[in-house]
């Protein structure tokens, strides 16, 4: 199919379906020609012939019908604990709860955008300014995700087999995704710098502790999934997807292992590149701005987190390609993931605007990565409320750092990165996304733990020092080559000591009676 035939085809179908069934089967306007409603292309044009009123009185009729809308609307959202506020003032709320936050429009074209196209149009509406949200935006979300869950109707307003459709028709080769990935990733440094942790890990924290920082909890994750790895020093770790670096820097320092790290992000593998040097590890750890596809080499390990969300299902057996060439018949393997409970599109207005490209899988799904060349599934578990929190503190800190995103970009882009940070942390809150973490293995590998107990009874050494400073005293890393001087981090100031399970310096049991195998994942002195 050619390109003019798949627009041609993508505008017919979104004039055909584009309209939820709030709009369409429950209500009709009255029949006049200055305000029949048309559909919306997928390019955003206006849903209606009379050009907006904002900010100007409504006739009467028009209010009734419009308060009629949102009635039906919000009865069939489950009446969410949410009011919306018409245009003249007008007040409408269906919950017997007191309202978590106000919606409100501030012209009838808005009301009708959103009304017919809720997914797509209620991030444009209020990214434009033209509906603001009064109140908690993360606890209005939550609220309206979870009177979805309850009806079963996560899908409400979404044509789904046009946003199958689009999203099968986006190309999968390595220079759409580069370009995908630089849409998102590199939009600075100093962006991300304001709102995330301080070594910049954009990805699900793990809080073991409710009370941890959020670098605390980043910390936390990382020795999570080396502890699930079973990681030993002298042993080679591939990573598909590593960020800004801190994860194979990590495994690295505390983990006495030898990292080949892929990327496509040019500023983010710049990033690391120049962390590695300023700590010394670059020894240890290579950072390669090449496509997962390209991964070469032989590994103990194999390592993706947060990358598998842009790799997307009809690659997912070339993934399990990739990663049987370079694992070892005794290696381990985890995949750390955005997930849902069943097979769904990415939300449109995400695709959009925040993540062209990227689609969250289901565990089914990602079972076609093992399937493939007949991995052994180890261990899967499922961290959704941790990432809840994480976004909890990623919002929090992007509130706090507003002014200077605001002159980064502009009003539109703060209130897109509002809306994407808040709407992530209701459907991670809500059950409406999920996140996996999923540890397999070469079928016929037997040097496995018999147990989980490995996982959580293993001796590290000491956080870095500078934890103890708060974020103002951690030590910057320029974004482009520098010498120590001029950026180095503190290195881990721990040893591995001996423990109550019988571990002795180096991080190895000294008894067999543990309930697993006689190794465990250990710190290497030499480089803590």
């Amino acid at each position: 199919m050619n390109s003019r035939l798949s627009s041609q085809r993508l505008t017919e179908l979104s004039r055909n379906g584009a309209a939820s069934e709030i709009a369409a089967q429950d209500i009709s306007p009255p029949t006049r020609p200055s305000s029949t409603a048309t559909a919306s292309s997928s390019s955003g044009a206006a849903l209606t012939a009379q050009p907006p009123q904002s900010r100007t009185p409504a006739r009467e009729s028009e209010l009734r019908w419009s308060r009629r809308i949102v009635e039906r609307a919000l009865r069939k959202l489950g009446d969410p604990a949410i009011a919306v506020v018409l245009w003249n003032g007008q007040e409408v709320c269906t919950s017997a709860e007191p309202p978590a936050a106000r919606l409100r429009f501030h012209d009838r074209a808005a009301l009708w955008r959103v009304a017919l196209d809720p997914r797509m149009q209620f991030g444009e509406m209020y990214s434009r300014g033209r509906l603001d949200v009064e109140g908690d935006m993360a606890q209005m979300l939550i609220s309206l995700d979870r009177a979805l869950m309850r009806i079963g109707r996560t899908d409400i307003g979404a044509n789904r087999p046009l946003l199958f459709l689009r999203q099968l028709l986006h190309p999968n080769t390595a220079a759409q995704a580069k370009q995908d990935i630089h849409r998102h990733y590199d939009l600075g440094n100093d962006f991300y710098r304001l709102w995330l942790d301080q070594q910049m890990l954009y990805t699900c924290a793990y809080f073991a502790e409710p009370s941890m920082s959020l670098e605390e909890a980043q910390v936390a994750k990382m020795d999570h999934v080396a502890r699930k790895l079973w990681l030993q020093p002298g042993e080679t770790v591939i990573e598909a997807g590593c960020g800004w670096g801190a994860l194979a820097l990590h495994l690295a320092r505390r983990y006495g292992v030898s990292v080949r790290a892929f990327n496509t992000s040019h500023e983010q593998i710049v990033f690391a590149r120049a962390r590695a040097r300023a700590e010394g590890l670059h020894d240890r750890v290579e950072f390669v701005e090449e496509d997962w596809r390209n991964i070469r080499g032989r590994c103990d390990a194999f390592v993706s987190v947060g990358m598998l969300e842009h790799v997307r299902p009809p690659n997912y057996r070339r993934l399990g390609e990739v990663i049987h060439g370079c694992l070892k018949p005794n290696g381990r393997g985890l995949i750390h993931s955005i997930g849902r409970n069943r097979p769904q599109p990415m939300d449109p207005w995400i695709d959009r605007h925040i993540f062209p490209g990227a689609i969250p899988p289901s565990i089914s799904q990602m079972m076609t990565i093992f399937e493939s060349r007949e991995f052994s599934l180890l261990d899967a578990e499922n961290l959704r409320l941790h990432y809840a929190l994480t976004l909890r503190h990623w919002l929090d800190r992007f509130e706090k750092s507003r002014e200077q995103v605001l002159q980064m970009f502009d009003e539109r882009f703060v209130r897109m990165w509002r809306q994407y940070l808040a709407g992530s942390l209701a459907a991670f809150e809500a059950g409406a996304l999920q996140l996996f973490q999923v540890l397999f293995a070469p079928g016929a590998n037997h040097q496995v733990p018999s147990t989980r107990r490995y996982q959580y009874e293993t001796s590290l050494p000491p956080a870095p020092s500078w934890f103890a400073g708060g974020p103002d005293k951690v030590p910057a890393v320029a974004t482009q080559p520098s010498s120590d001087e001029n950026g180095q981090l503190p290195s881990d100031n721990g040893h591995c000591a001996q423990n109550a399970n019988g571990q002795d310096a180096n991080g190895q049991n000294t008894n067999s009676q543990n309930g697993h195998a006689s190794r465990t994942p250990a710190c290497n002195p030499a480089t803590s």
